[in-house]
């Protein structure tokens, strides 16, 4: 399929409430999402949310076996989700890393909510439903926070833990963030 240009902050797409997915398995929305996941696949992103291309549905896309910018990380499942509803399990959050396609080159410490619940439907209208913790949790959180207009610098609390990918982890390749 294509990789297709990723927004980068700034851009007032970013920042508008996405619409809700009404048209399901189409030849549309499965070019789409193969889009979606050859973009992310040639990024090494973690996930990736249709807004980050520029198109305002309720619709992202995570997962990975592995991945070289998050080497401690377990595998989290291939999923597409489409019109998501998170519910926190417990009020319970912690702070972790993260970076963002959009947001090239940085990394900050934001603190999310550890255990919740996804739901939502697949491609298929196929109803999902799955309650996850640890990164798995964060990456659906991260990515669902782009549906709302919300970049992940926006939820920072401590802007020390704020800055540039290669200054703060030299070990990391500061092209590759999610």
């Amino acid at each position: 399929m294509t990789v297709r240009e990723i927004l980068k902050m700034g851009d007032p797409r970013l920042l508008r409430v996405a619409e809700p997915v009404t048209e399901f398995d189409t030849p549309a929305m499965r070019e789409l999402i193969a889009d979606m996941f050859d973009t992310m696949h040639a990024a090494n992103g973690a996930g990736l949310a249709a807004p980050q291309i520029g198109v305002n549905l309720q619709l992202v896309i995570f997962g990975f076996k592995q991945n070289a910018r998050y080497p401690d990380a377990p595998q989290v499942p291939e999923t597409v989700l489409i019109n998501p509803v998170l519910t926190p399990l417990s009020d319970e959050k912690e702070e972790g890393f993260e970076g963002c396609l959009s947001v090239p080159g940085l990394r900050g410490s934001v603190p999310r909510f550890t255990q919740l619940r996804y739901e939502g439907v697949d491609q298929f209208q196929q109803p999902i439903s799955r309650d996850v913790d640890g990164f798995h949790a964060r990456v659906v959180q991260h990515e669902v926070d782009h549906l709302l207009g919300v970049l992940y610098p926006m939820r920072i609390a401590d802007f020390s833990k704020f800055g540039y990918t290669e200054v703060m982890f030299p070990g990391i390749d500061p092209n590759d963030d999610d």
